[in-house]
């Protein structure tokens, strides 16, 4: 249990490299991680020998290693999920102008992997590679709403945290937004991760017919009026229907709007 512990120390840190932060020194890790500097060192240090990570001469800072890109050209090569979801999201961008992501399940959160900003000068911008918390997001809302129970209990069991003054922490009111997205088909956020951002997503399924991420929508949120919400609607659920479709699985009736 021990080994497995420092197993998942250490590939947390691996969730804080991004486009935005592609290099990370020792302080702002520990920072980050919420780690003293001895245990961050140690796990940097064992990330490097396996070529996670690699150390830059001169800044002394880390960034990302060859055996990810490694990994991931394998992954893309066994499993082309941009080849499927880049087009379905072009086509949510030209449909509703907005910013749309496709995320996938990634230890406890969403990694988003798919993007297509919207070309208006006001806009929601994310990263590939960002990482959505799944209480505090409607991507992360309408995946959990699908998972197991185990795994929903396992989020609800905490901690949830805090990421503006609108973020649902109570397990009693996210169970009730989770029922409603069963319900629905559709999750509808607000301010819930960060402020003045509105989110419309629905799950994704794969071949198992398990949810395994979600597609969203987001848009700053004095745009999202009840007719600009209905519109998106509309294209979110037809593209997590296509893209559930794409990936082999059959679309539950939720999904479909055909819940009683």
């Amino acid at each position: 249990m021990r080994v497995l512990g420092t197993v998942d120390k250490a590939l947390k840190l691996l969730d804080f490299f991004s486009e935005r932060r592609p290099a990370i020194g020792l302080s702002e890790m520990a920072r980050l991680a919420g780690y003293d500097k001895a245990t961050t060192r140690r796990l940097l240090l064992a990330l490097e020998r396996n070529g996670m990570v690699e150390q830059l001469l001169e800044s002394r800072k880390y960034r990302l290693g060859v055996a990810p890109l490694r990994l991931a050209r394998v992954r893309d090569a066994t499993y082309p999920v941009a080849d499927i979801v880049q087009p379905i999201l072009r086509r949510l961008v030209e449909e509703t102008g907005e910013t749309a992501h496709f995320s996938l399940a990634s230890g406890g959160a969403l990694a988003t992997i798919g993007l297509e900003e919207s070309p208006r000068a006001s806009r929601v911008s994310l990263e590939r590679g960002e990482v959505l918390p799944l209480h505090a997001t409607a991507s992360g809302i309408a995946y959990l709403a699908f998972s197991p129970a185990a795994v929903v209990e396992a989020v609800l069991a905490g901690p949830l945290q805090r990421h503006t003054e609108q973020t649902v922490t109570e397990p009693v009111r996210l169970r009730d937004a989770l029922a409603r997205v069963r319900h629905e088909g559709l999750c509808r956020s607000d301010h819930g991760y960060e402020t003045e951002v509105a989110s419309v997503a629905a799950p994704v399924f794969d071949a198992s017919d398990q949810a395994q991420g979600a597609v969203a929508v987001a848009t700053p949120s004095f745009r999202m009026t009840a007719e600009t919400e209905a519109r998106i609607r509309i294209s979110v659920r037809r593209a997590a229907v296509d893209l559930t479709r794409a990936f082999g699985a059959m679309p539950p009736p939720a999904l479909l709007g055909e819940a009683a």
